[in-house]
């Protein structure tokens, strides 16, 4: 074996020997697996403005698939495609101003197909629009404005192959509206109730999303808890105005995440209490298949979180759930073997979904997250001071697998935050303008005076795609599109293999300590195998392949990677290359 050290400060070093890209012939490709159909405004026939691709913070090409997107400036002004598949549900991803004030905007589009009027889609800037420094406000005042897009949601269509489908702007109510993407969907009947299931219709349920079905979504959890039965909803749009904790061995089933639908209430909702949550405190709870749309306006780090909440669960599932328009998509406090499947997270003021406090053993597995707050989906390891029982060993054994995160205003697509022998595996990470594709780091607290929760065993990144990450984080600087971060703690015990990165904005790879800590950190025991890096430099001038900051020390070992120029800025690092 022939091993080369690498101890210059600066250097340009193209690996010889051939990698592959991230998918091997025995491999499936990375990702969630994917049920719609998604057209890119900027390939679209349209009388709109194309913008982009531009890179860069506070811009709202930068938040976009691509960087790319289309603005139509008048009444009329339309974006048009042809639809390759059969489809029955629409999302458009869009984009309008905010009021001058604050609080938003709202406006139209027409929906047309093939040249007729079809429907209205109502649009609203009341759910986006942050300003200044994190955690943000809501006053334009502030400047360094970001959260640009939503997403409206559209069934009961009927679109084929071959169908011209137009969106024109037909509202007067803004001066302009922004096209990101449409999103086309041939979805499933709504599911019948099974046999033997209790029926929320049974205990009152107004169903049409008017009154509080809080007390009879309650109701109908007791009573599956006594009987052993099926606690079904529907479809309808239920509203919830309290917390919703789901007792031990009990499933709560919907007809669908298209159908089935539990609504916030706009009107309540800036009380904590008041919000869209459902708890996993117990045993052998399922929830599955229906939708949870909050009505967030803001982020209050100090406020408890909303979405899916799970506080000492067991053995639980979450499958096939729509979670939107709330702080978090779903947070999970001292639990055990939770499996994650399924669920779609959109656009939410925080994290999609982050195995926190002393979680072990738990799966996200099949997910897909679009314009989170944070990180797409994230294993932090804090300290247990949150109430809860006290760890007795390392939170770990955790993954992150065949998952999808796509362009976050703030943060990453994943990121590990220490723990022992977790994984991000066979992920799709792309257009990630805010931060890295894949971020392991100490730069988040996981110790206190009696535990210490970093790093610890073996942690795995492997077979993940990254495109178009490494983007410029708000208040910090450019993230490479993988960055390993070593800020509070060192780090060891890495294994990151099968890795491509393509078109990354700044650096394909890099390995840092934040310069203002005045301090060295170590990297040891880090293996970066079959990792390529095609196309870097996108959004920043002057970056690399693979770049070592100044204050790192330790080191790293290449193995079959071809990461283009590699820059070593710290004499107490080296790289060794097999």
């Amino acid at each position: 074996m022939n091993r080369r050290e690498l101890l210059v400060s600066t250097a340009a070093f193209l690996a010889t020997t051939p990698a592959p890209a991230a998918v091997t012939s025995n491999q499936r490709a990375p990702g969630a697996d994917i049920a719609w159909v998604s057209y890119q405004a900027e390939a679209m026939k349209t009388t709109g403005t194309v913008l982009g691709p531009t890179y860069g913070p506070f811009l709202v090409e930068n938040e976009a698939i691509n960087q790319s997107c289309v603005k139509l400036g008048t009444a009329g002004d339309y974006v048009e495609f042809t639809v390759t598949a059969p489809a029955n549900t629409l999302v458009v991803r869009y984009s309008l101003p905010d009021a001058a004030k604050g609080g938003g905007l709202n406006d139209a589009l027409t929906l047309y197909r093939n040249g007729e009027a079809v429907r209205e889609i109502a649009l609203t800037s009341r759910f986006t629009w942050l300003y200044g420094e994190y955690p943000f406000t809501n006053n334009p005042s502030d400047g360094k404005p970001r959260h640009f897009f939503d997403d409206a949601r559209i069934k009961e269509l009927t679109i084929v192959k071959g169908d011209v489908i137009r969106l024109a702007k037909s509202g007067h109510g803004a001066p302009w509206c922004i096209i990101d993407l449409v999103d086309l969907e041939l979805t499933a009947p709504a599911e019948e109730q099974p046999a033997g299931a209790l029926s929320i219709a049974d205990f009152g349920a107004d169903g049409k999303g008017r009154s509080d079905d809080t007390e009879a979504l309650r109701s109908l959890l007791a009573a599956a808890a006594k009987s052993g039965k099926i606690a079904f909803v529907p479809a309808g749009d239920y509203k919830l105005t309290g917390d919703i904790v789901m007792p031990s061995h009990v499933t709560l089933k919907g007809a669908g995440m298209w159908h089935t639908t539990f609504v916030g209430d706009e009107a309540l909702y800036e009380q904590p209490t008041r919000r869209l949550r459902f708890k996993l405190t117990g045993e052998d709870s399922q929830l599955a298949d229906f939708a949870l749309i909050g009505k967030v306006k803001y982020r209050n780090d100090s406020e408890q979180n909303d979405g899916i909440f799970g506080a000492d669960g067991r053995d639980c599932t979450v499958s096939r759930l729509w979670v939107e328009h709330t702080k978090v998509g779903m947070w999970f406090y001292v639990c055990r073997n939770i499996t994650i499947t399924g669920c779609r997270l959109r656009n939410t003021y925080a994290d999609g979904i982050n195995l926190c406090v002393d979680v072990r053993d738990s799966t996200i597995e099949n997910c897909t997250a679009r314009n989170t707050g944070d990180d797409c989906f994230a294993i932090w390891p804090t300290p247990a001071d949150q109430g809860f029982t006290q760890q007795t060993s390392t939170p770990g054994n955790n993954v992150i697998r065949r998952c999808t995160g796509q362009a976050p205003f703030l943060a990453q697509g994943a990121s590990l935050y220490g723990g022992a022998g977790n994984r991000i595996e066979d992920c799709l990470f792309t257009d990630i303008g805010s931060g890295s594709g894949i971020l392991i780091s100490t730069t988040f607290p996981t110790s206190d005076k009696t535990t210490d929760n970093n790093f610890s065993g073996i942690s795995t990144v492997r077979n993940c795609l990254l495109q178009r990450c490494g983007g410029y984080d708000h208040g910090w600087t450019w993230r490479a599109a993988l960055q390993i971060c070593l800020q509070r703690k060192d780090i060891a015990g890495l294994r990151i293999s099968d890795i491509a990165i393509e078109d990354s904005l700044s650096d394909g790879v890099s390995i840092i300590t934040p310069q203002e800590l005045g301090a060295t950190r170590r990297l040891s025991d880090t293996v970066l195998e079959r990792v390529t890096v095609t196309n870097y430099g996108l959004g920043a001038k002057d970056r690399h392949g693979l770049w070592v900051s100044s204050n790192v020390a330790g080191s790293v070992k290449l193995s079959a990677s071809k990461l283009g120029d590699v820059k070593n800025d710290s004499p107490n690092f080296r790289i060794f290359i097999d």
